[in-house]
């Protein structure tokens, strides 16, 4: 069953990664578009995660994050997830006994 989530999950982040990389300018960093569809959104994020959380956490995950292309946070998250479908495929089959019962 937690196979087939993944599998789909992957299916659904790729076919999005695809979406964004062709109907996207080239190379929009994934900052830029957050900022065209929520002005406000990065400014509250930045002072939230800097407040709540930690200062470096700003600076040295989230701020290169932001600076990537637009598709390559969904790819990368789909890959994970068929990555997992696979190992979670070959866990099951390596649980079964092929040894004939006496």
């Amino acid at each position: 069953m937690m196979q087939r989530v993944f599998a789909v999950l992957a299916a659904i982040l790729l076919v999005g990664a695809v979406a964004l990389a062709t109907l996207t300018p080239p190379n929009e960093p994934l900052g830029e578009f957050v900022y065209n569809i929520d002005h406000g959104w990065l400014s509250l994020l930045q002072a939230g995660v800097q407040r709540y959380l930690a200062p470096w956490l700003w600076d040295d995950v989230i701020v290169p994050v932001l600076l990537r292309p637009v598709w390559l946070l969904p790819a990368a998250a789909g890959i994970l997830c068929a990555g997992v479908a696979i190992t979670i495929g070959f866990r099951q089959g390596a649980a079964r006994s092929w040894r004939r019962r006496s």
